[in-house]
């Protein structure tokens, strides 16, 4: 059994531990189907945390900055159940949104965590590829509520502001380096081909040469180098480029 990285008997604080800039925190007792959901979600281009009892997960919630909960029903020590409905109590602030992941998938138990307040639900055993569109799904919808701003990792989206930070420090980009930004963050892992690029940033009423987009990337890589998380752009070769939310630590 994993050692309990949340003890507050000394145990290491999440500033110290690994998963202290995770985005997707991964409640599930069986450490295959964890791994599987960590490998997956990662190659897709989410930082990931996982807790293995219902117990350690609140203590995860109460100590993190989570954008989505991936959540099993049966666990050890606070059920699923018991986390879901901790997450929507009265002076909770906030809404992070829950995927419930479990072989407990008849139609009265979808219902049931539904109407707890989960997001989505997802039956054991399960595809992968369904696995990440539902989390892309779910990290898309709450990314385009009024109001929020795309964060992965130190990175900051602010579209309303036109404004970029990263650790906190707002970083200077041009107008197209931060459209171009901006579109690579919406779907994050996502394969952006350069025509899609340029007609979904430079519009497709323009005539640009496609080598446009490659020097455009080159100028936001070296601007985000200033604060080390020039690989978050990362090439896809012969295909395009893709967002990878990477820590500036790492």
């Amino acid at each position: 059994m994993a050692p309990n990285l949340y003890s507050p008997s000394g145990g290491r604080s999440m500033q110290t531990m690994e998963g202290a800039h995770a985005e997707i925190l991964i409640v599930e007792d069986d450490e295959i189907i964890a791994r599987l959901m960590q490998m997956h979600l990662r190659a897709a281009g989410w930082r990931t945390h996982h807790v293995e009892n219902g117990n350690d997960a609140l203590e995860a919630l109460q100590q993190g900055h989570w954008k989505l909960v991936l959540l099993d029903r049966m666990l050890p020590g606070k059920s699923g159940m018991q986390v879901l409905r901790w997450l929507h109590r009265p002076d909770q602030e906030g809404r992070i949104p829950v995927l419930m992941v479990t072989a407990l998938g008849s139609t009265a138990d979808t219902v049931q965590g539904l109407n707890e307040g989960a997001d989505d639900y997802l039956a054991k055993p399960f595809e992968p590829e369904e696995l990440v569109a539902r989390v892309n799904a779910l990290m898309r919808r709450s990314a385009h509520e009024p109001g929020q701003v795309l964060r992965f990792g130190q990175i900051e989206v602010d579209a309303e502001a036109a404004e970029v930070r990263i650790g906190g420090a707002i970083v200077g980009l041009r107008r197209l380096e931060f459209l171009l930004l901006l579109e690579l963050m919406k779907k994050p892992g996502k394969v952006r081909s350069r025509d899609y690029l340029l007609d979904h940033v430079w519009g497709s009423g323009t005539y640009v040469e496609p080598r446009t987009v490659d020097v455009t990337i080159k100028r936001l890589r070296k601007a985000l180098a200033e604060f080390g998380c020039e690989d978050c752009v990362d090439t896809v070769r012969g295909m395009g480029y893709r967002f990878i939310a990477k820590d500036a630590s790492d």
